[in-house]
């Protein structure tokens, strides 16, 4: 760790511990002095309307000549479970504040497909974005993070699914930008990011025809005089209404490329889309007719699209497992304690078995995903792993989801408890592509 990194990451600590001053949660929880530690260290409606306006997004005007990018883990050379001192406190930090922030304020997010500006706040000051912009924009990632972020992930939607979904919008964004912007790009919308007020984002790849393939789109772009005009529809995009920056995925005639589109711009609209699932993240059918952008807000030619689907697919995993692992933390004491027949039904074999089967599925998802995961962050061909936990995770979350509601019989099919809650938005991953990255 450099010097210069030193003098930055106490200073962006310093900045967010004045943040922090007035605010009641951390003293609380008792998380001050490990959020000071950490940040010593370096963790610094259905109707038509318009986008909202977007911010007007500037650099300092110097570029460097090249983009930054984090450097990856390559050295590590082996899967090791073990976390290291910075990310088992993170995981301590953000479960607490999961449990005692998120979890509770679920039920009425979902009710009313919304997150209150109370909980945005105190999860800004988590400082969630700074882990994905490099330190050369005021950020505090010096290297690839692929595994902290996919612990956060899954600790923040142990808390709820949906309200992590909306909370990690703007920071896929800044790592898609990360990872794969140009330098002027990332001058000009990354440094925002690592701002007192990051701007609301959003990535728009699903599209709603059946069957979706994001390798074919029925979005265009077309390159016109130095301009991409951009057409078609996407959907289920998380947090629109909010988003002042979108990163579209289109068609061109040499293949499908990801393009920047600042909210507000002449073209672009939204529909109000409210989906089975996700209502506190809220979900938008975005139009493009006719959207000109100029050609440098495509992003540059050593964009891996598969790699940026890969990446998202396992941002998913991650928040089904935690979601997964918050059903069966819910059921087991529920079975134990429910009796039937003079005994508690957890004594039944068809339920013990079905608990058991659970806990084994959800181990299954965990290491397949953080073994993606791993690979992911070493540099490492990871494709095949991400393919696999995705189709895992597919099919065994909506079966825990399942299992969640069946276990609690009637109580299940109510809102009495969180599980038909849980069972809507785990279903999420079967049909959501990108939105999330890692």
């Amino acid at each position: 760790m450099t010097q210069t990194f030193m003098g930055q990451a106490q200073g962006f600590g310093l900045a967010i511990l004045t943040q922090m001053a007035s605010s009641e949660w951390p003293d609380k929880f008792k998380l001050r002095k490990p959020i000071e530690k950490l940040l010593y260290r370096g963790s610094k409606t259905g109707f038509q309307v318009m986008t909202k306006a977007a911010r007007q997004f500037a650099g300092n005007g110097k570029t460097g000549g090249s983009a930054s990018r984090l450097k990856t883990n390559a050295e590590k050379g082996i899967f090791d479970l073990a976390l290291s001192e910075e990310q088992q406190m993170i995981r301590d930090s953000l479960s607490l504040f999961a449990k005692e922030m998120i979890r509770p304020a679920a039920h009425d997010c979902d009710g009313n497909a919304a997150i209150p500006a109370e909980l945005l706040a105190k999860a800004q000051e988590l400082g969630l974005i700074y882990y994905a912009v490099p330190e050369a924009f005021g950020g505090m990632a010096s290297e690839d993070n692929i595994s902290t972020q996919m612990l956060i992930l899954e600790d923040l939607g142990y808390g709820d699914l949906s309200i992590t979904a909306a909370l990690y919008s703007a920071v896929s964004v800044a790592n898609t930008l990360s990872r794969w912007g140009s330098a002027e790009q990332q001058e000009k919308y990354l440094r925002a990011f690592a701002s007192e007020n990051p701007p609301q984002a959003a990535l728009a790849v699903t599209e709603k025809t059946p069957l979706f393939d994001p390798n074919k789109l029925s979005t265009r772009a077309q390159l016109k005089d130095g301009h991409y005009i951009l057409d078609g529809e996407k959907s289920l995009v998380l947090v629109a209404a909010d988003a002042e920056l979108f990163i579209v995925a289109a068609q061109t005639e040499t293949g499908v490329g990801l393009f920047i589109v600042e909210g507000g711009t002449a073209g672009l609209s939204l529909t109000a889309a409210p989906a089975m699932g996700l209502k506190a993240a809220t979900t938008h059918t975005l139009t493009l007719k006719q959207v000109r952008i100029p050609a440098t807000n495509r992003l540059p030619a050593s964009f891996d699209y598969q790699a940026f689907l890969d990446l998202g697919a396992l941002a998913w995993c991650a928040l089904a497992v935690g979601c997964a692992q918050a059903v069966m933390d819910y059921i087991v004491p529920y079975v134990n304690e429910r009796e039937a027949f003079g005994e508690p039904i957890s004594h039944r074999q068809g339920v013990a078995f079905m608990v058991a089967d659970m806990a084994i599925e959800i181990d299954a998802m965990r290491l397949m995903t953080w073994r993606a995961c791993a690979l992911a962050e070493q540099g490492k061909p990871f494709h095949r792993e991400a393919f696999l936990a995705r189709i895992l995770c597919t099919e065994k979350a909506m079966k825990i989801g399942t299992d969640g509601v069946q276990l609690l019989g009637g109580h299940g099919f109510t809102k009495e408890h969180p599980a038909e809650r849980w069972y809507r938005d785990l279903r999420v991953l079967a049909v959501m592509h990108s939105g999330l990255h890692l």
